[in-house]
């Protein structure tokens, strides 16, 4: 005889407990198993790069995830009947579906081992994640129990922390598709979530990280901007330097850098803070993006969805005319800015204005066009993205001004944005 007995928690994790009696005169040989089948692809498949959405297992201590289009393209397995790819987990693990926000898991019980398979059914069109246990041999008279779990439910952080520590699931953090820099997404959304928790609102709370990581970086930022501010003071030596060397570059290279050595400057300082902003900026826009906590989370006024666009738009003057404007989905939405990407590209602009604009006329071209190409790229970014961009870009601002000045130079920021609005003399002909 067979009994099944379930029972769910609130966070929608099915304690399932399977009894077999042998009520026979002889022994049976019998293997508990596990099915989550997926009939056909979601109909909300992202299908984005920057997302897994599709195979997911745990088999000790590895990761592996399988997009639908790779489990159409299994080997065919005679043992399985199907397309399919197994793996024999020694001692722990978990297998299932995994989405955008939810996730569908078959769990054995952990310290013990089990046969993963990930199965495609071309004739039905279903796809499949099986959980099958050890072969256990039943004496006549005999009866055993086997408990699992099956996780069917929001992939929320907090929970999914809290199954994995307390629980005993190893791995199943990872359930969440924290991305290639998972050594970055994992402490910041860690910080983020805590400071949430501590404000009561994901908007500020992104900006009290921005305020965090500028803390972490200020050493490397003050020997940048302490670096730049030196150069400035050489550039009345490198000017000489250049009308010395005419059109020998290479005698004007060696003289720069023997300029630089005996001053203690190094011109690629600035490059650091750059660089390691880099990664931080796309861990943060996974976290955005792949995380639950950030979805409907509400800023400030018209923000009301902070893994969204900024829903307001230049093209209707911010609501004040009553038309639509165009769809996330729609190319034009490229020029439909909201009043984030705008002040974001103010703030790049003014974080240019620092120093002035380069003589070079490709350079000043280039970097006149920069805050103004980024406000448009930008533009269609989730709003908590921006939000963490332009108080990023304030907080540069500052540090760069008051360094510069400690060090002696003092930055005419309204002196080189009134030079940007001059027109340039026509040359004579």
């Amino acid at each position: 005889t067979f009994r099944r007995e379930v029972s769910v928690d609130a966070n929608y994790m099915f304690s399932v407990k399977q009894t077999v009696e042998n009520t026979g005169a002889g022994t049976v040989s019998l293997a508990p198993y596990g099915i989550l089948a997926r009939h056909g692809e979601p109909v909300d498949l992202k299908n984005f790069f920057i997302l897994h959405e599709g195979l997911i297992s745990m088999t000790d201590s590895e990761l592996t995830e399988t997009s639908y289009d790779n489990m159409v393209d299994f080997e065919f397995n005679q043992t399985e009947g199907a397309k399919a790819e197994s793996i024999s987990v020694a001692e722990n693990g978990w297998i299932g579906f995994t989405d955008h926000y939810w996730m569908a898991t078959l769990i054995p019980s952990q310290n013990s081992g089990f046969k993963a398979v990930g199965k495609y059914d071309d004739r039905r069109g279903i796809y499949q994640a099986e959980a099958v246990m050890p072969t256990q041999t039943i004496a006549a008279g005999q009866t055993i129990n086997v408990d699992s779990q099956l996780f069917a439910g929001a992939k929320e952080w907090a929970t999914i922390r809290a199954y994995e520590r307390e629980g005993g699931i190893t791995g199943f953090l990872d359930s969440i598709d924290w991305g290639w820099f998972f050594f970055l997404t994992k402490p910041i959304f860690a910080l983020l979530h805590y400071l949430n928790e501590l404000i009561g609102n994901m908007g500020w709370a992104i900006i009290g990280l921005t305020v965090i990581i500028k803390i972490v970086l200020f050493p490397l930022a003050y020997r940048s901007y302490a670096s730049m501010a030196k150069m400035k003071e050489l550039q009345p030596q490198m000017e000489k330097l250049k009308e010395a060397a005419g059109d020998d570059r290479q005698k004007m290279q060696q003289s720069m850098m023997e300029l630089y050595k005996k001053e203690k400057v190094n011109p690629a300082a600035g490059c650091l803070p750059i660089l390691l902003q880099i990664p931080i900026f796309f861990s943060l826009y996974k976290v955005i993006f792949v995380t639950l906590e950030l979805r409907h989370a509400p800023w400030v006024g018209w923000i009301t969805d902070l893994s969204a666009p900024d829903p307001s738009s230049i093209l209707n003057l911010f609501g004040l005319l009553n038309y639509a404007t165009p769809s996330p989905d729609s190319f034009f939405f490229i020029f439909s800015l909201g009043v984030l990407p705008i002040i974001l590209g103010v703030s790049m602009w003014l974080q240019q204005k620092l120093n002035p604009a380069p003589t070079d006329p490709t350079q000043q071209m280039i970097f006149a066009w920069m805050p103004w190409v980024f406000m448009f790229m930008l533009g269609s970014f989730a709003s908590g993205l921006v939000v963490y961009w332009i108080a990023n870009n304030l907080i540069t601002f500052i540090q760069q001004y008051s360094i510069m000045r400690i060090h002696g130079y003092k930055p005419d920021v309204f002196g080189n944005i009134k030079s940007g609005f001059k027109r340039k003399p026509k040359e004579e002909k």
